[in-house]
């Protein structure tokens, strides 16, 4: 498994840069074929190239990525290293480890029949070219585990992510010279000031109902980029900010794009686009509840500790999984700390109990009726 996890380690794979994720998926593909012995179906949408193995009529949808948030030649202030029972290295967390351990996971069964593999190559940037192909291979599925690295150093699942919205407010005014003529301008960034404090009004809105309603209460609304004007000697024609929205439930997603989109303007003369919305569904925890369950007994009968779910803030494909319908666990992959930070590691020992958790849960989910612990090799 460190060998495995070295080599995509060192084939780095930056979302942006679409020729490294293109040889990050050979790379992968590689590795998956001699583990699973069949080769990928690989899939280019958009320049973005994913991967997709199909075993019989899929039950189970595992899900990960292969393009990391880190830029090309990270790798050489940031070098691959395992020491002391600890790999460091891009993208060694999030999520190359958790790839490994479901290969070998999935490797270690007698056979790979009644699963389907998804590794895309865009998740840290919003799977917006792979969004339909996750949606289209979870449909009909009994179960999605996804393979994003656990939610703390203590091996926590991820039972509930918030969902995201992305949202710019562009302002339009009207441009005058600031010495001459001011007055006759429309000052945009002036606008875009009542906008800015507007919108941290209805974010401050969700936290007040919080005490009549936590769920609502737990939605964030941020602004974020900020930008105005052309020129130090002209008023501004034109403003923009940008605005972060994670929620719990699509009842509060539907709610917060009504107040995005019901702001109006406040400076005489100035107009508003409000541009984006809803990105990511929520992963809410009715989704997760019965899949928690069993990797709780099936984690107790392998002997480990108990299991520990927690929601979390960020969202991953898990979100697309779950809004189709299909029963979803995330946060199956490695443990460890410091993903897209310079501390970035995975805590070698607890790979293998990880595949075999897996192991377990697909052996469990693809075979109706099956119960106890399915007796198996455990994953190399």
């Amino acid at each position: 498994m460190l060998a495995d996890l070295e080599e995509l380690v060192r084939c780095e794979s930056f979302s942006a840069d679409h020729a490294a994720v293109a040889r990050s998926a050979e790379v992968v593909g590689a590795v998956g074929a001699r583990l699973l012995g069949a080769e990928p179906e690989t899939i280019v949408i958009d320049g973005v190239t994913h991967l997709r193995w199909t075993f019989g009529t899929p039950r189970v949808l595992l899900v990960g990525h292969h393009d990391t948030v880190w830029p090309m030649g990270s790798l050489q202030e940031h070098p691959w290293s395992a020491e002391d029972g600890i790999a460091r290295g891009p993208g060694v967390l999030d999520m190359k480890a958790g790839l490994v351990q479901m290969f070998h996971a999935l490797a270690s069964l007698p056979s790979p029949d009644g699963v389907c593999v998804l590794v895309n190559g865009d998740e840290e940037v919003g799977s917006a070219s792979s969004r339909t192909l996750i949606e289209d291979s979870a449909r009909g599925c009994a179960a999605a585990f996804v393979l994003e690295a656990a939610a703390d150093e203590k091996g926590a699942l991820k039972t509930a992510r918030k969902g995201t919205s992305r949202y710019e407010v562009v302002v339009h005014g009207r441009a005058a010279h600031a010495g001459q003529e001011p007055h006759k301008g429309v000052n945009a960034a002036v606008e875009v000031a009542h906008q800015v404090l507007s919108i941290a009004g209805i974010g401050a809105a969700m936290r007040s109902v919080g005490a009549a309603d936590p769920v609502l209460g737990c939605a964030t609304v941020t602004p974020t980029l900020l930008s105005a004007g052309s020129a130090r000697n002209t008023v501004p024609a034109q403003a923009r900010v940008a605005v972060d929205v994670r929620v719990p439930t699509s009842k509060a997603q539907s709610w917060i794009d009504e107040l995005m989109r019901g702001l109006t303007a406040q400076t005489p003369g100035a107009t508003l686009e409000v541009l984006g919305g809803a990105q990511r569904p929520p992963l809410e925890r009715e989704s997760t509840a019965e899949l928690f369950a069993l990797a709780s007994r099936i984690a107790t009968e392998l002997g480990e500790e108990p299991l520990r779910g927690v929601a979390v803030g960020g969202a991953s494909d898990g979100n697309y999984t779950a809004a189709v319908g299909c029963p979803t666990l995330d946060g199956l992959g490695a443990v460890g700390a410091g993903a897209h930070a310079d501390t970035e590691y995975v805590e070698v020992a607890r790979m293998v109990p990880r595949a075999r958790l897996l192991a377990q849960l697909i052996a469990h989910k693809r075979q109706s009726g099956e119960t106890g612990i399915v007796s198996r090799p455990a994953p190399a």
